[in-house]
């Protein structure tokens, strides 16, 4: 076992063992989902922001960056603006309804405003969308532990399906929330660290921009290859950080309005901030090691073999905490889903909330054992995997969500219609066509959610006048 593996592994046991020892505090379901709703909005801002700095935002962001230049900055910079919204329009309303009736997750919102076939519906596609952002986390663990140890993929799958398992399985968002502001601190020094390392070895500035056999716009902010690419992500991405169900519920945990506005706001600064990082290092990646056939692996790479082994240590163990930082939101999605929206609502109403606190806790268990399954044999891209669950999202939660907070009239029939109409399209122009440029399916299905929401709301009127 060589040097870096084996802090990785330290590592990996420490957060874990940090984690089960927060869950000790856990007493029951309101712990474990919302962390008796006391948040502050520094822990707030903490525990959103390292779910957002994952997978996509390193491993696959630099690889982007790699391949296409700067315009991989609207990778995460679309985040910040779409949790720029759920800080100030849809976060501090859906955290009053959530106080006020003790929502605990998402799908108790769109059953009070919608009934339980869309609660159903929702739950059942968010829980298998969320399945492959699960898996395309654990890819980028396992990329990690590929470069630095030769470790076959199945084997760095497992590593980070053990340590985020571990921990949230035991203190849900109680335990994530305290890992998560631990995993901040190493992530950020780790890149703070290793950054001006790198600008040095590419040769600084001038030897970027020296950089040969780049593709044509690799240097222009606003180039766009197509819908899931450059500036155009802004359509595709922002939404989905709106309204996904682990950030959403997280705001709930907060102890008032003004704590969501802060902390997400505070979050969303960050994430535009912190888009600037992957991009230098895909593009100082480029300049010192051209011809890297993977962009899985351009982040580890470079971090590897160009930087001093103790520096090159630090910003690994960043990557894998960034990594295993929003597996724990993706767990927090697949235990609420199951628990409270599925199980505490139609198959056992009557359960306790120790019943329920049981059901969450293996719905975890089972929901992070699918996870590294799928990443170990069905998926090989960290991008084509989360672009899957932000597919979902669009097509089916964004509308329903925002509709039912602002439009009064909407009712089940638009949530639905927008639901089918939006998940038709998706599937039809993903197996349907070439889907390539802007005949994406993520495009067209977020489209058709809001055309057929919209349509609906003009029929219901026409038939009420």
């Amino acid at each position: 076992m060589n040097t870096y593996v084996a802090l990785l592994l330290a590592y990996s046991a420490a957060l874990t063992a940090f984690g089960l020892w927060i869950a000790r505090r856990v007493q029951g379901p309101s712990d474990f989902f919302v962390a008796s709703r006391k948040l502050p909005w520094p822990l707030i801002g903490a525990t959103l922001l390292a779910s957002n700095i994952g997978a996509g935002a390193t491993v696959g962001a630099t690889g982007l960056a790699y391949q296409e230049g700067v315009s991989a900055w609207f990778w995460n910079g679309s985040a910040g603006v779409g949790s720029l919204v759920l800080a100030f329009v849809v976060g501090p309303r859906i955290w009053r309804l959530a106080a006020d009736r003790g929502y605990l997750t998402v799908g108790d919102f769109l059953e009070d405003r919608y009934g339980r076939d869309v609660r159903i519906v929702i739950g059942l596609l968010i829980w298998f969308g969320t399945l492959f952002i699960l898996a395309g986390q654990l890819l980028a663990g396992a990329a990690v532990f590929s470069v630095v140890a030769g470790m076959p993929k199945w084997a760095g799958v497992l590593v980070g399906g053990v340590v985020m398992t571990g921990y949230f399985t035991a203190g849900g968002l109680l335990s994530s929330v305290w890992v998560n502001a631990v995993q901040l601190v190493v992530t950020f020094v780790g890149f703070a660290v290793a950054i001006p390392i790198l600008m040095h070895t590419a040769g600084g500035l001038p030897g970027i921009a020296a950089t040969s056999g780049v593709p044509a716009g690799y240097f222009d902010p606003l180039f766009s290859a197509g819908a899931m690419s450059g500036f155009t992500l802004l359509l595709l991405s922002a939404p989905n950080f709106m309204v996904s169900p682990g950030l959403v519920q997280k705001t709930y945990a907060a102890k008032d309005a003004r704590a969501v506005r802060i902390g997400v706001s505070a979050n969303a600064v960050a994430l535009m901030l912190f888009a600037c990082i992957p991009v230098i290092l895909g593009l100082t990646a480029r300049a010192a090691f051209p011809g890297i056939q993977n962009a899985n692996e351009v982040l580890p790479t470079v971090l590897l073999y160009g930087l001093p082994a103790g520096v090159g240590a630090l910003a690994l163990a960043a990557v894998f905490s960034a990594e295993v930082s929003t597996c724990d939101v993706i767990l927090f999605m697949l235990a609420t889903s199951l628990s409270q929206d599925l199980y505490k609502r139609f198959v056992n109403p009557d359960a306790s909330p120790e019943r329920v606190l049981l059901v969450a806790r293996m719905a975890a268990l089972v929901g992070g054992a699918a996870g590294v399954l799928l990443a170990i044999y069905a998926l090989d891209s960290i991008i084509g995997a989360l672009s899957i669950f932000y597919a979902l999202i669009g097509a089916t939660l964004l509308v329903p969500v925002i509709g039912g907070l602002f439009v009064k009239r909407a009712g089940s029939t638009q949530a639905l219609v927008s639901i089918a109409c939006g998940m038709t399209v998706l599937l039809a122009v993903r197996f349907g066509t070439p889907a390539t440029g802007w005949w994406n399916p993520n495009l067209w299905g977020l489209l058709a959610s809001g055309a057929g929401f919209a349509l609906s709301m003009g029929w219901s009127r026409r038939a009420v006048g």
